[in-house]
């Protein structure tokens, strides 16, 4: 029997958790995929590195969506139980509150495992890669598109301005260059048609004008030189594009493994050694308070008999979003060397498990125990309240 009753609480516990996580990561993705379209066509880069900057932000937005997904599927599981009145069949029957966290403890054990390869070896990578895209964006590595009725400056001496474009860009018309040098000579040309050609070099690209007018003019000549072509051959040096940085540029981007190696470095500065610890002991932090949601999710879970109250998923998300941002203002203290990093991120640990194992006992252990039991009892009466005052309202007015 305790085989079967696991079986069925993994599956209640599988569907929403899974929900849970694919809708947060979407949300976030979503959110994240409009400012990144902006980003990219305000730089003229090719559309389809929106998607892979957004591959490399999934393993952040999965480090953020795990813990709630474990924790709502958990409690969802549960609140269902006791709904329907199975969770006092299975107490009735001789399964203790701790028997039956057995399969949410195999998730987390396992959800932990899985975060914590993904907050100390994955996402460093990743979000190397995402600012290296970035950088190529910016610096026109990915083949910055020219904008059509715009000024586009092609290193420092060349402006090219064009009036529309076919065939993704490949043929132009209305071409204007500008092309100027060292010594004071100018160039400016005007052209019905135009189009980018390769060549042997990679440095350089020709830029072959048919049907113009070129001003050829420099500080040795009486007057400019205007003359009329039918094509015309028009080399462009590219721009000369800076190498991307190094990885570990900000602590973000370093390993768990890198992290320690550099913290306890000799030759460190104490600044570095505050910012370093700091994030390590944030990933490491984060990582075990897993183990710790499926006791927070059984004690909010359970409502007060005869109530269908969902007041526990409101403040269980709030206890949890809550934490993780003291944990960020308490990385910030511990970087900038205001508190040890040690004490500064594991005594808010320690506070938020002392809660939640006195919460988890109450609940357990304490007959009849209800660990919010006077939140839920001040809510309802804040709901009764206002209720009667929108009846009070709504009282038709007693003729004279």
């Amino acid at each position: 029997m305790g085989t079967q009753i696991d079986r069925y609480v993994a599956r209640l516990i599988a569907i929403p958790l899974i929900g849970t996580l694919t809708l947060a990561a979407m949300l976030l993705l979503l959110d994240k995929m409009l400012r990144l379209f902006d980003f990219v066509v305000s730089e003229g880069g090719p559309v389809n590195v929106v998607w892979q900057m957004l591959a490399n932000l999934i393993p952040e937005y999965l480090s953020l969506g795990i813990p709630i997904g474990l924790m709502l599927g958990i409690l969802l599981a549960f609140r269902r139980l006791a709904l329907s009145s199975e969770l006092d069949t299975l107490r009735a029957v001789g399964l203790s509150y701790g028997r039956l966290l057995r399969v949410p403890y195999y998730y987390a054990v396992g959800l932990m495992l899985l975060n914590l390869a993904i907050v100390g070896f994955i996402q460093p990578y990743a979000r190397y890669k995402y600012e290296g895209l970035r950088f190529e964006l910016r610096s026109g590595a990915l083949g910055a598109s020219i904008k059509v009725g715009e000024f586009t400056n092609l290193g420092k001496q060349m402006t090219l301005r064009i009036e529309r474009s076919d065939d993704q860009g490949r043929h132009l018309h209305g071409v204007f260059v500008r092309a100027g040098s060292s010594d004071g000579r100018t160039l400016a040309v005007t052209a019905d048609r135009g189009a980018f050609l390769a060549t042997d070099d990679p440095d350089t690209i020709i830029l072959r004008l048919s049907k113009g007018r070129l001003v050829h003019d420099s500080p040795r000549y009486r007057a400019p030189r205007v003359l009329s072509f039918e094509n015309h051959d028009l080399p462009i040096d590219l721009p000369t594009i800076e190498a991307f940085r190094g990885r570990g540029d900000g602590n973000q981007e370093l390993t768990l493994p890198e992290l320690i190696r550099i913290g306890q470095a000799p030759n460190v500065g104490d600044a570095l050694r505050d910012s370093v610890r700091a994030n390590l002991h944030l990933r490491i932090v984060e990582v075990v308070m897993m183990l710790l949601l499926p006791l927070l999710a059984v004690a909010l879970a359970i409502p007060p008999k005869r109530s269908s109250s969902s007041l526990g998923i409101f403040v269980s998300i709030v206890m949890v979003v809550t934490y993780h941002k003291i944990n960020q203002y308490a990385e910030q203290m511990g970087a900038q060397g205001r508190i040890d990093p040690l004490i500064a991120l594991w005594a808010p640990f320690l506070v938020f498990a002392a809660l939640i194992m006195w919460m988890y006992w109450v609940l357990a252990h304490r007959p009849g125990g209800q660990p919010i039991g006077a939140l839920e009892r001040g809510t309802a009466k804040a709901v009764k309240a206002v209720m009667s005052v929108f009846r009070f309202g709504r009282r038709p007015a007693r003729a004279a």
